[in-house]
C-alpha cells in the first residue's frame, strides 16, 4: 500500500462562485477570522472578536471579485467548499491580474487544494489574455508566502498604494508563459 489516507491528496475540483452565494460568505469569514486573528495575535496579544470580523466582511464586499472584473473561485473536495481564491484585473492594459484572498480551510491543508486554486487561477488568467500574476500578502504570513514561492511566484517591487491595502508588507508576482 502507498501511504496512509492522510498521504494521500484527495481530489479537488475548483469552479466559480458566485461572491454572495452562503458557501463563498462563510468561506470569507473564515479568511477573514484567520487573517485578522494571525494580525491581532502578533500586534495586540488577542484575538478577533465576532463583531469585528462581521465589520471586515461588511467592509469589503468582495464585488471586484465577480464578473465581469473578477472571478471567485472555490476548490471543494468531497463535495465540501475547502477553499477559495480570487482572481481580478489589476491592470487590463498591461496584462496584469491580480490574486486576492485565498484561503484553505485548516482541515483541508496539504490535500491538494492549494495547488488546485493556484492552477485554476492561472488557467482563468490565461483566458483573459492575462502576462502576469500579482499578489500582495503580509511577512507573517510565512505558509502563504512559501506556497506561493513554491509555484513559482517570486517577489516583486510595490505595484500598488498603502491605501489600496495599508496592510501589505510583500508583493510577488509571476509571469504567464504560454
Amino acid at each position: 500500500m502507498s501511504g496512509t489516507p492522510s498521504s494521500v491528496t484527495r481530489p479537488c475540483v475548483v469552479a466559480p462562485q458566485s461572491v454572495r452565494s452562503p458557501e463563498a460568505v462563510d468561506l470569507m469569514r473564515d479568511y477573514m477570522t484567520e487573517v485578522a486573528d494571525r494580525w491581532f495575535l502578533l500586534h495586540e496579544d488577542r484575538v478577533t472578536t465576532p463583531e469585528e470580523v462581521e465589520g471586515y466582511v461588511a467592509e469589503e464586499p468582495h464585488d471586484d471579485l465577480a464578473p465581469p472584473a473578477g472571478v471567485l473561485l472555490v476548490a471543494r473536495q468531497g463535495g465540501e467548499p475547502v477553499g477559495c481564491l480570487g482572481l481580478r484585473w489589476f491592470d487590463r492594459g498591461r496584462g496584469t491580474a491580480e490574486l486576492k484572498r485565498m484561503f484553505v480551510r485548516p482541515a483541508a491543508r496539504g490535500l491538494g487544494a492549494a495547488p488546485a486554486l493556484l492552477a485554476a487561477a492561472e488557467a482563468v488568467a490565461r483566458e483573459w489574455g492575462a502576462e502576469r500574476i500579482v499578489l500582495d500578502t503580509r511577512k507573517d504570513l510565512v505558509e502563504a508566502i512559501a506556497l506561493y514561492t513554491r509555484h513559482g511566484f517570486a517577489h516583486v517591487p510595490r505595484y500598488n498604494t498603502p491605501e489600496d491595502n495599508p496592510y501589505a508588507e510583500v508583493w510577488m508576482g509571476k509571469e504567464l508563459l504560454g
